[in-house]
């Protein structure tokens, strides 16, 4: 097999389990990256994008080329579409980075979404306010993760406020607030021969915004993984999509709601790892570099659990029977994500259990919840 290395926009601890999926293959990574120390350093080379010439360097470095975040400048993906091939392609990309082309895109595909309202002044998010009726949820149309940009309006003598914390970014989005029971996610992947692979719905839970834990496969979520993998698949084909794609999902009364779309490997997908044949960084890894596409069949139901803001004990960790711990290499910091723990025991009825005695251990006991337990 002829050696191929592949370059990734960002260093982060996506790109570090890209490139771990990559060596075996006999496949080098090679990051553009602002800071030399970050997460993938230990894996590969990484180009500094403060340098001088930075990006022409990256782009000599490596065969063909993806990325580990959504807010990759279009300006430098389109400079290295003139010589080498970025998957997944650009116009994914930029969908992505602008929630109303992405909700735009939804409706032409007829995967519900709720209501919106595009706003650039206080008469619209008023106008806004009376059209979808509260509560509503404003957002950036650009930026934002983990919660931030975004604004929930209660009450009509809030909408001076959010102006005033949002109204900057000028190009807002409001939403009709859907009342969800939880939420969901699908991950896909698509190889340039157009073969896609999807893996089990992850039901997923929030603290303050930031994922804490998935539960894989989703309970009672049989009727919804076809139209799940439907709508995902919508998406990978109408794209010309190569790489792994992920459609956060709200469960309703009314059915699935798409919430938004990430073009890329997804931290929902992270207990793929051990609980799959093929995880979604191989996956992702092996349609970029043009190779057959993996199986990405659950070897035993899972839980994935987030490490954020404080390490724990990873002895008592490791001490736990079925637990999988990976760390990010990355400095304690509030809210920070610095590694994640996949369960996975022997026996279905010893998860619960096992989920239980990780939450004693953990340092910060507001990652996880009782709904965690899966009884």
């Amino acid at each position: 097999m002829t050696k191929t290395t592949i370059g990734i926009f960002g260093g982060g601890q996506l790109g570090r389990m890209m490139a771990q999926a990559a060596l075996p293959l006999n496949i080098q990574c090679i990051f553009f990256e602002a800071s030399l120390d970050c997460p993938s350093a230990a894996l590969g080379k990484i180009i500094s994008a403060k340098s001088d010439d930075a990006l022409n360097k990256f782009i000599e470095s490596a065969d063909v080329f993806s990325l580990e975040f959504e807010n990759t400048p279009l300006t430098d993906v389109d400079i290295l579409t003139q010589k080498k091939n970025l998957y997944p392609p650009r116009q994914a990309l930029a969908i992505a980075q602008n929630r109303l082309l992405e909700k735009a895109l939804f409706d032409e595909l007829n995967i519900p979404v709720a209501a919106y309202r595009a706003v650039d002044s206080l008469l619209s998010l008023e106008q806004a306010v009376n059209d979808l009726d509260l509560p509503i949820v404003l957002k950036t149309a650009t930026g934002g993760y983990d919660g931030k940009g975004q604004f929930v309006l209660h009450e009509k003598n809030q909408i001076e406020q959010a102006w005033a914390e949002l109204g900057p970014a000028k190009s807002l989005i409001a939403e009709s607030f859907v009342k969800f029971s939880r939420e969901v996610s699908i991950i896909a992947v698509r190889g340039q021969d157009g073969e896609i692979r999807t893996w089990d719905l992850a039901e997923n839970h929030h603290h303050h915004g930031i994922l804490s834990h998935s539960i894989i496969p989703a309970p009672n979520s049989q009727a919804l993984q076809p139209v799940a993998e439907d709508y995902v698949t919508r998406l990978l084909n109408h794209l010309n999509y190569v790489g792994v794609l992920t459609l956060e999902l709200f469960v309703t009364e009314q059915g699935l709601y798409a919430n938004e779309m990430a073009p890329r490997v997804h931290n929902s997908g992270h207990w793929s790892i051990e609980g799959a044949i093929c995880s979604q960084f191989e996956n992702h890894i092996r349609a970029v570099a043009g190779l057959p596409l993996g199986s990405t069949e659950t070897l035993k139901p899972t839980v994935m659990v987030n490490i954020i803001g404080q390490h724990p004990n990873c002895a008592e960790v490791l001490a736990l029977t079925g637990a999988h711990l990976h760390l990010y290499n990355k400095t304690e910091r509030c809210g920070r994500k610095l590694g994640h723990i996949t369960l996975m025991p022997n026996q279905q009825e010893q998860l619960s259990d096992l989920c239980r005695k990780l939450a004693v251990i953990l340092p910060n006991p507001l990652a996880l919840t009782s709904d965690m337990c899966i009884d």
